[in-house]
């Protein structure tokens, strides 16, 4: 039984599909005019972690994860670039799906483009203006009536009388209200523009997502999810606009990823603090540190995002793949009490640090079987570890090479420290010091161990004269 805090009444509610076995989800994506940073990640890691899950738990899953390639934002960027606006957006979508299949984000089963979508948008806007939803601006607009709507408030939370009284002052006097919201706007000159039965123009950033996910998964669908600032309005909107337009429900749960804090500040350009993962990535020993790092907190809650944190995730997940080391390939039980407490913690709202605190007693269970000689045991437990990792998208690489992967010195060491050395560097000194010991070379040996553990990297000989390595 999965349970999910619905955003839509602020309580945990079981999951209940309106299909049998069958989930359909649609997640606000990015808007392509930048390169994804470390706050999309967390929501693109996020949902990419609840489609994993609600796969492994059975059911058959349609998950919708949208493109903005039209916007305000992007109109600038573009001009700003002296570039079209195409190819501004087809190299962020190149970008975006670069960086994703960096951090192991498995591609939606849908991904529209909202420009891929106007017949839709056109024919949802002419049902809004139908049924009295909305009406054409003076300035030639077309504009949602908010007041039309009774429901307007619900998922957020806020009153009507509330958000006009803390309106603006300078209404835009094309609204008939301060809180009506654009379905369509008019050409503009050197604006892209579509033809529309109201004469050129391009959609408004909320009905693009009404439009689209109703398109692919029907009026009435399971999950909505994406980040915590769209809660309001751009949820609120999709509501209006989709109810709206049907005459009917539109989500059963809505789900809201917390945001990204660095240094327990607020993520911000104005302050210095934004970092794009083409940034970030580089300093981490491996990206799989930065799914770790997400799903160490709860999804709903605040993240902070700082090196110390950074460091954590790192030797977190490092103590995992120590436990996996030099064992045997075994099939996992077919139930035990770790997969039961794991499941339990995931079906509770998907809660990924109870999770990873399953993985992590599992690792300390598998190095005492190791200690012991009990190694079948220690097999057979590192078998479970691996299955239940991998549902979160873990153990993307081999243990012997996770080993083998040098943490950048920005966040391993302090300045000053030696340059790290590559693997064959590292291999050349290892045979070096093996033909010192062959010499009874004993100072020429310890010499190459320091300087090897200068630079990170750590020996361990086995019997037999095999000489074993990792890096710190």
């Amino acid at each position: 039984m999965i349970r999910i805090h619905n955003s839509l009444g602020g309580q945990k509610e079981q999951l209940r599909p309106l299909e049998a076995g069958k989930l359909r989800m649609y997640v606000c994506g990015l808007t392509v005019y930048d390169y994804v940073h470390i706050g999309h990640a967390r929501m693109l890691l996020v949902f990419d972690m609840v489609s994993r899950y609600l796969r492994h738990r059975g059911y058959q899953l349609t998950y919708v994860r949208n493109i903005t390639d039209i916007d305000d934002k992007i109109i600038r960027r573009a001009a700003e670039n002296h570039e079209p606006v195409e190819a501004l957006t087809q190299r962020f979508i190149d970008a975006m799906n670069e960086d994703c299949e960096r951090l192991g984000i498995l591609r939606p089963d849908h991904e529209p483009r909202a420009t891929h979508y106007l017949p839709q948008i056109i024919t949802m806007v002419e049902q809004l203006l139908e049924k009295g939803h909305a009406y054409r601006a003076p300035n030639g607009d077309l504009m949602y009536a908010v007041a039309s709507f009774p429901g307007y408030g619900r998922l957020s939370g806020k009153r009507l009388a509330d958000l006009r009284a803390g309106a603006r002052v300078e209404v835009d006097e094309a609204k008939r209200d301060p809180l009506d919201f654009v379905l369509w706007k008019h050409a503009k000159t050197g604006e892209p523009a579509w033809p529309s039965p109201w004469g050129p123009g391009r959609p408004g950033w909320h009905i693009e997502c009404s439009a689209m996910s109703t398109a692919l998964l029907g009026a009435h669908f399971d999950l909505h999810g994406g980040g915590l600032d769209l809660k309001f309005p751009h949820h609120e909107n999709e509501i209006a606009q989709s109810c709206g337009a049907s005459g009917a429900g539109f989500v059963n749960v809505w789900m809201h990823n917390g945001f990204v804090n660095v240094d327990d500040e607020k993520m911000s350009k104005s302050l210095g603090n934004f970092f794009t993962l083409r940034e970030v990535l580089p300093r981490l020993r491996h990206p799989e540190v930065l799914r770790y790092f997400v799903l160490a907190s709860h999804y709903r809650g605040p993240i902070n995002y700082a090196p110390d944190q950074l460091e954590q995730a790192d030797a977190a997940l490092g103590r995992l793949y120590t436990a996996l080391r030099e064992l045997p390939l075994v099939a996992p039980p077919p139930a035990s009490d770790h997969q039961e407490r794991f499941l339990e913690s995931m079906d509770d709202d998907f809660n990924t640090p109870e999770a990873l605190a399953v993985l992590q007693s599992l690792a300390r269970e598998v190095n005492s079987a190791k200690a012991a000689g009990e190694h079948h045991q220690a097999a057979a437990l590192a078998a479970e570890l691996t299955t239940l990792g991998r549902v979160l998208g873990l153990f993307s690489t081999s243990p012997g090479q996770w080993f083998r992967l040098a943490k950048p010195l920005s966040i391993a060491q302090p300045a000053g420290s030696p340059a790290a050395l590559d693997d064959a560097q590292v291999e050349a000194r290892i045979a070096a010091r093996a033909a010192a010991r062959r010499e009874k070379n004993w100072a020429e040996s310890d010499r190459i161990r320091a300087e090897l553990a200068a630079a990170g990297v750590v020996l361990e000989d086995k019997p037999g004269g095999k000489t074993t390595w990792r890096r710190a």
